[in-house]
C-alpha cells in the first residue's frame, strides 16, 4: 500500500471510531472510551507528573507493537511521552482504564519507529496506576 493511501485509511478508520457510541474526544483530535473507572476522586497527573500505568499499544489492524502486560507496570515522567499521552493521561484518575485512539500528528507523525509505520493512527489501552 501507497504511503499516502496508508495514511489516509489510518484517518478514515479514526473518524469511523469516533462515530461509535460511547467513544468521546479530547483535544487535537484524540478519542477515548472508558473501559473502567477509577475513583473519580483519585490523583490526576499534570506535565511533571511520573505515572505508572499498564498499557497494551496498537496499530488499526490490530497488530501489537509494545505491551507492559506480563510484567511491572513501567514509570514515566510524562511530559517525555508522546503528545496523545501527555493529553489523555492528564484527563485520567488513578484507577481509570481507557482505550485511546491517537491521530498520527499526536502519536510520532510521520516517521516510522520499529513495528509503527509512519502515519499510523495508534490505540493504546492504557490503565493508570499511580501518580507521583
Amino acid at each position: 500500500m501507497a504511503k499516502q493511501e496508508y495514511i489516509q485509511k489510518n484517518r478514515e478508520w479514526l473518524s469511523a471510531k469516533a462515530k461509535e457510541p460511547g467513544v468521546m474526544s479530547l483535544d487535537k483530535g484524540i478519542y477515548y472510551k472508558v473501559i473502567k473507572k477509577g475513583n473519580p476522586k483519585g490523583a490526576m497527573p499534570n506535565r511533571g507528573s511520573v505515572v505508572t500505568a499498564h498499557y497494551v499499544g496498537k496499530t488499526i489492524n490490530g497488530k501489537t507493537f509494545d505491551s507492559s502486560r506480563g510484567g511491572v507496570a513501567p514509570a514515566f515522567r510524562l511530559r517525555e511521552l508522546i503528545p496523545g499521552w501527555v493529553i489523555a493521561l492528564q484527563q485520567m484518575h488513578v484507577g481509570d482504564k481507557w482505550e485511546l485512539y491517537i491521530p498520527a500528528e499526536q502519536a510520532y507523525g510521520s516517521r516510522n519507529i520499529p513495528g509503527i509505520p509512519g502515519g499510523s493512527t495508534l490505540v493504546f489501552e492504557i490503565e493508570l496506576l499511580g501518580v507521583a
